[in-house]
């Protein structure tokens, strides 16, 4: 790996203990230790990327999605390794059975029996999608090392309570709802002060967006999975007459990208009455209901955060546009708009 601080190539005993050997200083991840086999570099190469070279602030749970991505392209078995095991079982059991030593054949039809067990879970998808890391375990795992060497999170990423009240509307500039049950979007919103611009009072569930004083449209953002489509359905039931506008896209739209990346997490599912309730809206195909039931998730998380400030900045302003003469006037000139060809992601695949 290469030393975060003086650059220098670092073998593995040249870098004992998480400090290099040349300039004696320490780092916080080392690849062949972390779990996402991460290093300094890449952490602050993929969160310049994710903050747009510090233009915005991420959550945490951005970052962790950003640097898990790769591992949860790939199956739970790296693909290199079943052919060559299988491969090598077939013969030590082939020579085994020539040899007639029943010890020695008995050891390789084990290790047979092993690696076909191997290909055959990954053949079936048991572990794809589901994070090295959980997000939930990313703050303990990754940041709290890289917190313990550089005294701070990576630049751009919000510490716990950054956000705390920042961006909430102002008492008579009210005009809706925004309902987000992820607390890391709505840190991530509210911290860019997007409620506040357009009189959006947040809100993670529809019990709370019922509470707000205000009769105005509901902008629903939410994970692509069934708990979101079914989130759509309960906000409807809370608000009756009230617009609701689901912010997000169709599930075979997002499946056919080839840059979305979905995850799953173990033990996680959707209930039967819950698949039975999507089942009843006849908007999805076998096979999508199948995608669902299995627990997979495109997360809010996962988009890219320049990219989830433009889509959601223009919905709310095709929301309040009709509901404020000065908010219409200055969207009409362009001052509360962004552009509309949304910026590339710099990260790439990471």
């Amino acid at each position: 790996m290469i030393c975060p601080h003086c650059e220098r190539s670092l073998l593995r005993r040249e870098r004992t203990g998480n400090r290099c050997s040349h300039c004696h200083r320490s780092y916080a991840l080392d690849p062949k230790t972390n779990p996402l086999g991460l290093n300094d570099l890449r952490v602050r190469r993929i969160t310049t990327a994710l903050t747009d070279g510090g233009r915005v602030r991420i959550t945490p749970d951005q970052l962790w999605y950003a640097l898990s991505r790769k591992r949860l392209r790939d199956d739970a078995f790296a693909p290199g390794c079943v052919g060559p095991a299988v491969g090598v079982a077939v013969i030590a059991t082939i020579a085994a059975a020539v040899s007639e030593v029943p010890q020695v054949l008995f050891l390789t039809a084990v290790m047979l029996l092993v690696a076909l067990g191997i290909a055959a879970a990954r053949a079936a998808g048991v572990g794809k999608g589901i994070p090295t890391v959980p997000r939930e375990a990313f703050p303990a795992q990754v940041l709290a090392e890289w917190r313990k060497v550089y005294g701070a999170l990576p630049a751009g990423v919000l510490d716990a309570g950054d956000s705390a009240g920042a961006g909430a509307a102002e008492p008579g500039a009210v005009f809706g709802v925004l309902v987000c049950p992820d607390p890391a979007v709505l840190a991530f919103l509210v911290a860019d002060g997007l409620p506040a611009r357009y009189g959006l009072v947040p809100a993670r569930s529809p019990e709370e967006a019922r509470a707000v004083p205000s009769s105005g449209p509901v902008l629903v953002l939410r994970d692509i999975d069934a708990y979101g489509e079914l989130l759509v359905l309960r906000v409807r039931d809370a608000l009756p007459g009230r617009t609701v506008v689901d912010a997000a896209p169709p599930l075979r739209t997002v499946r056919a990208l080839p840059q979305a990346v979905p995850y799953r997490e173990a033990g996680r599912r959707p209930g039967a009455e819950d698949m039975r309730l999507l089942a009843g809206l006849g908007t999805f195909t076998p096979e999508e209901l199948k995608w669902l039931a299995k627990g997979w998730r495109f997360p809010l998380v996962g988009l890219p955060p320049a990219r989830l400030l433009t889509v959601v900045e223009r919905v709310a302003g095709q929301l309040t546009r009709g509901l404020d003469a000065d908010r219409r006037r200055a969207a009409d000139l362009g001052f509360l708009t962004w552009p509309d060809t949304a910026a590339p992601d710099l990260a790439g695949d990471r």
